[in-house]
């Protein structure tokens, strides 16, 4: 028996002689099934034709990226801090050079995973570095392998070690998550954002999507309530899921312009 990795989306579903039939996050209308059918792999499989990629995007914190492109493509941001290293979004590849690197750094103290896109094979990550799993209860009915690490939690924000917060935003999921870094940007503050605040080809400006593969905007509403619960944090610039979509500077300024803009199409 093997753990089954969607092709699609990189979601894990437990041990099983076959794969599954569907993946219900890939039929939810934030996702998509590829015109070919639904795909899977493994673990075993994906190691042997994939490797993670490391860049140190500032002091403090890493990038992860699987090569060549694997599912969604998104990549995970490893965060260092006196108390021990985050772990930002997951990644369906978890190798021996991966988890080699990890350990040199210190290993993890806390997963935190912006929405259900990017749970992957967040489980696995759990048991190899005995690091509990952050996620919003919001989100519970996506979680497809059940897990004692998993820790649910409620409300609009959570404290994970000193200066590291969990800010729950909503908008593309209802447990959709960003994690507020005070000592990023040389102390100015940084969003770790995921999809949910979306760095834009122009990295002055960002977007909130409710599907992007689908092009199906939020609410006007959504938009505002997003960025009135953004309002009290400092943050200088903003890194999203993908590599190269990162606001460096005015980081506050480019949320704030960008859905004053967003409302102001909508409204016409």
């Amino acid at each position: 028996m093997s753990i089954h990795i969607c092709r699609a989306c990189g979601t894990s579903y437990p041990q099983a002689d076959r794969p599954p039939e569907r993946c219900p996050i890939c039929e939810d209308e934030r996702q998509y099934v590829p015109r070919s059918g639904q795909a899977w792999t493994t673990p075993e499989a994906l190691a042997a034709g994939h490797a993670n990629s490391w860049r140190q995007l500032e002091p403090g914190l890493f990038e992860l990226l699987t090569r060549p492109d694997f599912a969604i493509g998104q990549r995970a941001l490893l965060l260092r801090t006196p108390a021990g290293n985050i772990l930002w979004d997951c990644v369906a590849l978890l190798d021996d050079a991966t988890e080699a690197l990890i350990r040199a750094l210190g290993g993890l103290v806390a997963i935190a995973i912006s929405h259900p896109h990017y749970y992957t094979r967040m489980q696995d990550w759990a048991r190899v570095f005995s690091a509990l799993v952050h996620l919003h209860a919001a989100d519970r009915q996506w979680v497809m392998r059940e897990d004692a690490a998993i820790r649910f939690w409620d409300g609009d924000t959570l404290s994970l070690v000193d200066g590291v917060t969990l800010l729950r935003l909503g908008g593309h999921f209802p447990g959709g998550t960003v994690l507020h870094w005070a000592g990023g940007a040389d102390g100015r503050g940084a969003l770790l954002a995921g999809d949910i605040v979306q760095v834009a080809a122009d990295t002055r400006r960002v977007s909130f999507m409710w599907s992007y593969p689908n092009m199906m905007p939020l609410s006007a509403g959504t938009v505002r309530r997003i960025v009135d619960r953004l309002a009290p944090w400092r943050f200088e610039r903003i890194y999203s899921a993908f590599a190269g979509h990162e606001v460096k500077q005015d980081g506050e300024a480019a949320v704030r312009r960008s859905a004053d803009r967003y409302i102001e199409l909508l409204a016409e």
